[in-house]
């Protein structure tokens, strides 16, 4: 089984041998019938330690990603606590991507400081300001790529190399890719981090994240914690993340082709200022994102020519767009980063401009979310620059 698609529609998902059934069943368990003291039927005793349908998930997400262990968390920040709190000691520095989704800032700076660890924010385009940052403690660089929400590049081969000069673990967050445009692992990453929340689960209905490398050994220390510390992923959470699986080459065909033609679209309008979208040639890290990735995805951000009141009136005046935080649903989302998503980052090195209004681009027919961001964006009174759409027969 070496096609993306068939990995991701096959793999951990044998049809159940006890029933035939070609859907996994969801175990919705929390204890096994041991046979005899310590007789454990497929290594099965206590649902947090293992269950059936959250290790068909930990198979498939290691097949998509070609790693070896994969591990599925309650929640992405979850995934990450755990991963900082084994690779990294009290005491110890991460590098972070001097544009990181506001949630993981939070969990470096105000819950993990607390507990010793340092950190500095550093731009990882740049491979001398990424050895600069890096310290006699440094245990982990943690990257974006595509970052969230300034769609920045980092090139994912250099900066391992970079990383593995100094010791430490190159961590990339590959939640705005997803493995079907993007496979860290095989460009020298050591872990590969998920929100499935995003596109893996694709329908905005659970909330999940994960954990994928290709050392075993680092795998095993990680699984131990990810037992030790309990937050697991549910059974049923794991069936609705295996089932948008299924579907997500499709899916990110349709998001990618979606915001390519919204990119372009925002990139001709009198009142942006500037467009945020790594498959245009004009973006500074479009060469590294052709050479990295299968295809730039369906996140764009964009910024207003008249600031931080236009880009709230954008937010506000969208109505296929739904205006809300998360990202990677099959429907169109709108937000602003400044004051929902990254509002943890206001005042720190990392705070985003307020006039950005970050898009997650979904499935939609196209020309009607062309239609909304026209409405949204025009003057009221003025006139449209695109003809009405019309609606099929």
């Amino acid at each position: 089984m070496s096609g993306f698609n068939t990995r991701a529609i096959h793999a951990g998902q044998e049809p159940d041998p006890a029933t035939g059934a070609v859907i996994l069943p969801v175990h919705l368990t929390t204890t096994y019938k041991q046979d005899g003291v310590g007789g454990l039927r497929g290594g099965y005793e206590y649902s947090r330690s293992g269950n059936p349908t959250r290790t068909a998930l930990h198979e498939a997400l290691a097949a998509l990603e070609e790693g070896t262990t994969a591990l599925a968390f309650a929640s992405g920040l979850a995934a990450e606590d755990t991963l900082l709190r084994t690779a990294c000691r009290p005491g110890d520095h991460v590098v972070l991507g001097g544009d990181a989704y506001g949630g993981t800032f939070r969990l470096i700076s105000r819950v993990l400081s607390e507990w010793g660890l340092e950190y500095t924010p550093v731009h990882l385009d740049d491979p001398d300001a990424v050895r600069a940052a890096i310290r006699p403690t440094t245990r982990v660089v943690w990257c974006e790529t595509p970052s969230n929400p300034l769609l920045n590049i980092t090139d994912i081969e250099l900066t391992a190399a970079v990383a593995h000069e100094a010791g430490a673990l190159l961590v990339v967050d590959n939640t705005f890719a997803s493995p079907y445009l993007q496979r860290p692992l095989t460009l020298g990453a050591d872990v590969v981090v998920h929100s499935t929340t995003k596109y893996l689960g694709g329908h905005s209905d659970v909330v999940g994240g994960a954990l994928i490398t290709r050392d075993t050994g680092l795998g095993e220390r990680l699984a131990y914690n990810h037992n030790a510390m309990g937050a697991v992923a549910s059974p049923f959470d794991s069936w609705l993340v295996l089932r948008s699986l299924k579907t997500l080459g499709v899916r990110m065909d349709r998001h990618s082709a979606n915001a390519a033609r919204v990119a372009e679209y925002l990139l001709d309008h009198p009142a942006v200022s500037g467009v945020l979208y790594p498959g245009l040639p004009t973006h500074p890290g479009h060469d590294v994102a052709a050479k990295q990735m299968a295809g730039f995805g369906g996140m764009v951000s964009f910024r207003l020519r008249d600031g931080e009141d236009a880009a709230l009136k954008v937010c506000e005046r969208a109505q296929l767009f739904t205006l809300a935080e998360s990202l990677g649903g099959v429907e169109s989302l709108i937000e602003h980063p400044g004051r929902m998503t990254h509002a943890s980052a206001a005042g720190s090195p990392l705070e985003v401009p307020a006039d950005l209004v970050r898009l997650s681009v979904g499935i939609e027919d196209v020309d009607d979310l062309l239609a909304d961001l026209e409405q949204a964006l025009a003057e009221r009174g003025a006139v449209s620059r695109r003809a009405p759409v019309r609606a099929e027969a």
